[in-house]
C-alpha cells in the first residue's frame, strides 16, 4: 500500500514515516501543499495523511486542489486543530476523517485500514486471491487456511 505523508513538521514526519515503512507501507513525504498537489497529480496513493499547517499552500487548500481535481484518494486529516468548525470544514470539504493531533499511532493505523478498506469496497481487512488469504489488520498471511510465514519484506510485497 502506498501512502502520501503532507507534513511539515520534521519530527512528526520522521516518525510517521518510519512507523508506516514498519507496517509494511510504501512511503513518500512531503513538507508543503504545493509540492503535494504536484505529486497526487502524476503519482497515485491507497491513502493521504494531510497536515492541515502547511507552508505554500495549507492543507485545506490541498484538499480542495485534489478534490477538484477529481482525486478520490482516501484522506485522513492529521491537524493540531482541534476546534469543532475546524474538523467540520476538514470533513465537509472533502476528508475522510480527522484525527487531533497529539494521536495514538495504533489509532491512526485502525483508521487507515478502514478507509482503504471501503476505498476498495471491502467491509474486513481480508483480502484473498485464489487460495491466499492476506489479514492486513493482522499481518497475517494464510495458505488454503494455514499460516504462512514471511518475511516483513515479503509480506511488503504482498500489499
Amino acid at each position: 500500500m502506498r501512502v502520501l505523508v503532507v507534513e511539515d513538521d520534521l519530527m512528526i514526519g520522521e516518525s510517521l514515516n518510519e512507523a508506516l515503512q514498519d507496517e509494511a507501507y510504501t512511503v513518500d513525504w512531503v513538507k508543503d501543499g504545493r509540492q503535494a498537489i504536484l505529486t497526487l497529480r502524476v503519482q497515485p496513493y491507497d491513502i493521504i495523511l494531510l497536515d492541515l499547517g502547511l507552508p505554500e499552500v495549507d492543507g485545506m487548500g490541498v484538499l480542495t486542489a485534489i478534490r477538484d481535481a477529481k482525486i478520490e484518494t482516501p484522506v485522513l486529516i492529521l491537524t493540531a486543530r482541534d476546534q469543532l468548525k475546524d474538523r467540520i470544514a476538514g470533513l465537509d470539504s472533502g476528508a475522510d476523517d480527522y484525527v487531533v493531533k497529539p494521536f495514538e499511532l495504533g489509532e491512526v493505523f485502525a483508521r487507515m485500514r478502514v478507509l482503504i478498506r471501503r476505498a476498495q469496497g471491502k467491509a474486513d481487512n481480508q483480502v484473498a486471491v485464489g487460495n491466499l488469504t492476506l489479514d492486513t489488520a493482522h499481518k497475517r498471511v494464510m495458505m488454503e487456511s494455514n499460516p504462512v510465514d514471511l518475511t516483513a519484506k515479503e509480506y511488503m510485497l504482498l500489499m
